[in-house]
C-alpha cells in the first residue's frame, strides 16, 4: 500500500511539473524516454565497522523524464526511473538486487556542439525500494531469498533479507544529443544514506550499507 501511494504521489507530481511546464513554455519543453545499464555496488562497513570489499554488479534502468527550460541553455530535468542496484561477491550475498522506483530531480547545461547538443546535468534522486533478490551458490545450487524493504524492527524471517526503503543521493551525468532527438549519457551516481536495516536484536552492528555506481544511457527526446 505504501509503494502504490508513493507511485501515486510521484506520477501526480511529474504529471503536474509537466502541465505547468507546457502552459508556460509549450515550444521548449520536451520528454523523453530512456534506457541503460547500471554498474552498481554497495560500499561502506560491516557488522564490526571494516570496510566492504564487493564487486559491481551490472543491472538496468528504464524510464521517462521531462525538460523544462529555466534560462538560456539551462533545464530542470525531473524524471521517473525503475532502476536495479545492489553488488556481488558481498557479506551479505552472492548476487544482491536491489530494485527502486527513482525520481532523479537534475539541473542541466545544454549547449550547441556540432550538429547537435552537449549535456551536463547534476542533482539529487530520491528513491524508494520495491523488490530484490539475495542469492547464494553452493555445491547443491543457489539459494534466493526475497528482499523486502522496511522500517527497522524486531521482526525478522529466515528465508528474507530486508534493507531500509528509502533511499536519496546525488546525480552527475554528460552526455551528447543529435539533431533528430536520440541521445546518449554517461551516468554516475552516490548514495548518501545508510540502507541497512537496524536489527534491534543486535544493537552493537556498525553495518553502513550506501548505494553507488555509474552507467550508459541512451534515449529519444521528443
Amino acid at each position: 500500500m505504501r509503494t502504490k501511494f508513493l507511485t501515486s504521489a510521484i506520477l501526480i507530481v511529474f504529471t503536474a511539473m509537466s502541465v505547468v511546464a507546457q502552459i508556460n513554455n509549450p515550444a521548449k519543453t520536451s520528454f523523453a524516454v530512456l534506457g541503460g545499464l547500471n554498474f552498481q555496488n554497495l560500499n561502506g562497513k560491516n557488522a564490526t565497522g571494516n570496510q566492504l570489499d564487493n564487486d559491481l554488479m551490472l543491472g538496468y534502468h528504464v524510464g521517462v523524464n521531462v525538460q523544462i527550460p529555466v534560462a538560456p541553455e539551462f533545464y530542470f530535468q525531473p524524471g521517473l526511473m525503475l532502476s536495479t542496484k545492489g553488488t556481488k561477491n558481498s557479506e551479505f550475498a552472492d548476487k544482491l538486487s536491489l530494485m527502486y522506483l527513482e525520481m532523479p530531480l537534475n539541473f542541466m547545461y545544454k549547449a550547441a556542439l556540432g550538429t547537435g547538443h552537449f549535456m551536463l546535468g547534476f542533482g539529487p534522486y530520491l528513491a524508494y525500494g520495491v523488490g530484490g533478490k539475495a542469492t547464494w551458490e553452493s555445491g547443491s545450487g543457489e539459494v534466493k531469498y526475497d528482499v523486502k524493504f522496511k522500517k527497522e524492527d524486531n521482526s525478522s524471517s529466515a528465508t528474507e533479507v530486508y534493507y531500509k526503503p528509502f533511499d536519496a543521493g546525488g546525480n552527475i551525468f554528460a552526455g551528447y544529443e543529435l539533431p533528430g532527438g536520440l541521445f546518449f549519457q554517461f551516468n554516475t551516481q552516490l548514495g548518501l544514506l545508510n540502507i541497512n536495516w537496524d536489527y534491534e536484536l543486535n544493537p552493537n552492528d556498525q553495518s553502513v550499507v550506501k548505494n553507488t555506481g555509474f552507467g550508459f544511457s541512451a534515449g529519444y527526446r521528443f
